[in-house]
């Protein structure tokens, strides 16, 4: 456990860099912090493994998936412990999430709208001259073309915001989501093509993204890096907010929505 607080005057904050490390291990790691630290982190993970659809913690897939394709192609499904919304994400979507105490940023409160507005300005100042940049509801977009989706997860002392860019998307990936029924009102009901943008189009490269985000967090906060393998050992505190969906959690709810519309299944 990291003990000293402040440095240089700015409440400390660890940060994690990671290189394509799975979703499901990332997101098991910042609940674990998020609940069992009492310190300030950052984790970048540059990357994941495969394609994966990240639901939040209330997401019906029938609702959200198109099921029989993602179970004829054996796509993973996992719930996260955070809300929001759908992702799928692969080795194009860079994630960067921060985990703070309620206390961390001076006059800060720890709800939803005043810690999407903090973040907003932040990647505001780390987008600045890279594109039209607007934090759009609960989405970070150039102009109304969205390439940011956000998740929270707010305790009684501590809050997690985290958020998955899209650097790059494969179009056909897309199809695997269904256009949500809770839509943001700027989506203007635009299918995925026409509604995402790919940040490589806009930002000279990763690096410089990831870099300028902790330039911008450096004002906040003195950033120290440390290693994944000095995190506390996850044995016996490990929570499982965050789990990947069974085959047959997949096909009992498929099997549900082809009763509901009344047809039959088609075999995957």
């Amino acid at each position: 456990m990291i003990l000293h607080r402040f440095r240089d005057g700015l409440p400390l904050m660890n940060l994690i860099k990671l290189r394509a490390v799975p979703i499901l291990q990332q997101l098991h790691l910042e609940e674990r912090l998020l609940r069992s630290s009492s310190d300030n982190w950052c984790i970048i993970n540059d990357g994941t493994n495969r394609p994966n659809i990240v639901m939040g913690i209330s997401g019906r897939p029938s609702e959200l998936i198109d099921l029989k394709s993602v179970l004829r192609d054996h796509v993973p499904v996992i719930r996260r412990f955070s809300g929001g919304g759908t992702v799928i994400v692969d080795d194009g979507t860079i994630f960067v999430t921060f985990i703070c105490n309620k206390d961390a940023i001076p006059g800060l409160q720890p709800y939803p709208h005043p810690i999407m507005s903090w973040t907003g300005q932040l990647y505001g100042d780390v987008l600045h001259g890279f594109g039209d940049f607007h934090l759009q509801e609960n989405d970070y977009a150039f102009s109304t073309h969205k390439f940011g989706g956000n998740a929270q997860s707010i305790t009684k002392n501590r809050w997690v915001h985290h958020t998955s860019f899209l650097w790059d998307y494969d179009i056909n990936n897309m199809e695997y989501l269904k256009l949500p029924s809770r839509a943001p009102k700027y989506r203007s009901a635009r299918p995925h093509v026409e509604f995402l943008c790919r940040m490589k189009e806009y930002v000279p490269s990763r690096s410089t993204f990831i870099e300028r985000t902790l330039a911008a967090l450096g004002n906040h906060f003195s950033v120290k890096s440390i290693q994944q393998d000095r995190v506390i050992d996850p044995s016996g505190t490990l929570h499982c907010g965050s789990k990947l969906l069974t085959r047959q959690e997949l096909e009992e709810a498929y099997s549900s929505l082809c009763e509901k519309l009344q047809m039959a299944p088609i075999p995957v």
